[in-house]
């Protein structure tokens, strides 16, 4: 472990570009749920337990026209979660290495809370691949808009996770709006956000043809792998891969592989770049 420690530390300083690599694992040290396996939904959220809803189950979009007030319920609750959890010091420790060593920086993200931006990273460098929680668009969906979920303001009944009407509405058509999520059976998830962020990655990505990309993916599994299929992806292209996951650290050769999760490995690693 001290030893791909060392290693990781070692790729940084040399590296001239960073590409921050995050999946669900890296909010879990901000105090964000676990949703891996039902055990550990249900515990965040009891009321689906009873119900035997699992969060692949609530994560589909047909709950919107079944029952919106259960869509809402689910979904406002972790728009208002996300908006109080403030990121924990390993955002701190990644934008800082990016900032201080002047570092061309960018984030790939599967996760849709918004966390990178709280943490003060740019905007314009980050790709939500799954889409974002603080932006809404229609249920139809009627027209192509993606608009900010600032104004949603939901009344949630804590003990049945439901949501109170009025629910949030598309301003263009007053059909139900949701999530601009991409969800799972999601056949009208809007990416045109999405895809914005991903031209402006593959844009950057060109031009470190000649320079030393380093990846740090953090709390990325394969249960989803977009973000992990990136990094090996670009891994194979000649970037370095350091890979933090508690559970599934392994990779392809030449991965630096690092059995903790997110905040302690990023302290640690911060520890040995100042040594």
């Amino acid at each position: 472990m001290q030893q791909a420690i060392q290693q990781a530390a070692g790729a940084l300083q040399r590296a001239d570009a960073l590409l921050i690599a995050a999946g669900a694992g890296m909010g879990v040290d901000s105090g964000l749920p676990d949703f891996r396996g039902d055990a550990g939904f249900w515990k965040a959220y009891p009321p689906f337990a009873a119900l035997g809803l699992s969060f692949i189950d609530l994560a589909n979009p047909a709950w919107f026209q079944q029952d919106p007030e259960l869509a809402w319920g689910f979904y406002g609750h972790r728009l208002q979660l996300y908006r109080e959890t403030t990121p924990h010091n390993g955002f701190q420790i990644l934008h800082q290495w990016a900032e201080q060593r002047g570092l061309e920086a960018f984030v790939f993200t599967s996760n849709v809370d918004g966390q990178f931006q709280r943490a003060g990273f740019n905007d314009d460098h980050i790709v939500e691949c799954h889409g974002s929680i603080h932006y809404l668009q229609c249920t139809d969906p009627c027209c192509e808009a993606i608009w900010p979920a600032e104004e949603v303001d939901l009344d949630i009944d804590e003990t049945t996770f439901r949501a109170m009407p009025p629910l949030p509405l598309c301003p263009h058509c007053g059909a139900l709006a949701r999530p601009n999520i991409l969800m799972f059976h999601d056949g009208q998830w809007l990416w045109n956000r999405t895809q914005a962020q991903q031209e402006r990655f593959r844009e950057w990505i060109e031009k470190l043809s000649d320079k030393e990309l380093v990846i740090i993916e953090c709390g990325a599994g394969t249960a989803v792998p977009s973000v992990r299929n990136l990094s090996e992806k670009l891994a194979r292209y000649g970037a370095t891969l350091i890979r933090i996951n508690p559970q599934e650290p392994q990779g392809p050769e030449g991965t630096i592989a690092i059995q903790l999760g997110a905040l302690k490995a990023l302290l640690a690693i911060q520890d040995e770049v100042e040594r």
